[in-house]
C-alpha cells in the first residue's frame, strides 16, 4: 500500500472569493497564538472581495487581486497564481471560500499541499450545495470536512471532520450557519496540526503522527 509522509512547514497562501469568514478566523487564531501559521499571501479572483479587506486590515504582507479576465484560459490563470504563490515561498495553499474550481495544472503543481473545507461530511454531498443537498436528503447529522485537494471535486484525503446535528426545523440558512460555526473551529485547529505534526497518507487514510 502506498504511503507518503508529510512534514510540517508553516508558510501558507490563502485563496478566497467572498466574505472571508474562514480567513478571518484563521487570522484571528494566528493573532491569538493558537494557530502558528505564517499567512504570507492572500489572493482573490474578485476585486472587491471582503476577504481582501480583512487581509489588509490584519497586516498580511501580500494581498492581491488577480483578474481571471487577464488570462486566456483557466489553466493560464491558475499558472499565474502558482507562480505568485511560489515566489512568496508558501508551502501550503488554503482555500477559504474560493469559488473557482482549480485546474489540474494547479492541483498537480501543489500536489498534496492544497487544503479545503467543505460544508458536509465527505464523501457525502460533494459539490456546490453540500448544505442544501444534505438537508433535502433528510440526514440527521451533517457537518464539515477539511481535506486535501486532488483532481476529483471534493475527493481528496480527509484531514479532519466535525459533526453537526440537523434539527427538525432547520432551513438551509440555519443549518449552514451552524456548519460555519463548526468550520470556524475546525479549520484553524486542523491548520495548527498541519504545521506542527507530520502525517502519513496510507491509501486514502490520513494518519497523524504523535507529537514529539
Amino acid at each position: 500500500m502506498h504511503s507518503t509522509f508529510v512534514r510540517p512547514l508553516n508558510a501558507i497562501a490563502v485563496m478566497a472569493s467572498g466574505k472571508g469568514s474562514n480567513l478571518r478566523v484563521i487570522l484571528d487564531a494566528v493573532q491569538a497564538g493558537t494557530c502558528p501559521v505564517d499567512v504570507r499571501l492572500v489572493i482573490s479572483d474578485k476585486e472587491h472581495a471582503q476577504a481582501l479587506q480583512i487581509a489588509r486590515a490584519a497586516g498580511v504582507a501580500q494581498v492581491e487581486f488577480i483578474n481571471p479576465k487577464d488570462y486566456a484560459s483557466r489553466e493560464a490563470f491558475d499558472a499565474a497564481c502558482c507562480e505568485r504563490i511560489e515566489t512568496v515561498g508558501c508551502q501550503w495553499v488554503v482555500l477559504a471560500g474560493y469559488m473557482r474550481i482549480l485546474s489540474d495544472v494547479f492541483v498537480q503543481y501543489f500536489s498534496g499541499r492544497v487544503i479545503n473545507v467543505h460544508p458536509a461530511l465527505l464523501p457525502s454531498f460533494v459539490g456546490a450545495d453540500g448544505v442544501g443537498d444534505a438537508l433535502k436528503y433528510g440526514v440527521k447529522i451533517s457537518g464539515c470536512t477539511v481535506h486535501l485537494v486532488d483532481e476529483v471535486l471534493d475527493g481528496g484525503p480527509i484531514l479532519a471532520q466535525m459533526a453537526v446535528p440537523v434539527l427538525e426545523d432547520d432551513t438551509r440558512e440555519t443549518l449552514h450557519a451552524r456548519i460555519q460555526q463548526a468550520e470556524h473551529q475546525l479549520y484553524p485547529e486542523t491548520l495548527r496540526r498541519l504545521v506542527t505534526q507530520a502525517f502519513e497518507i496510507s491509501g486514502r487514510r490520513v494518519i497523524w503522527q504523535s507529537q514529539a
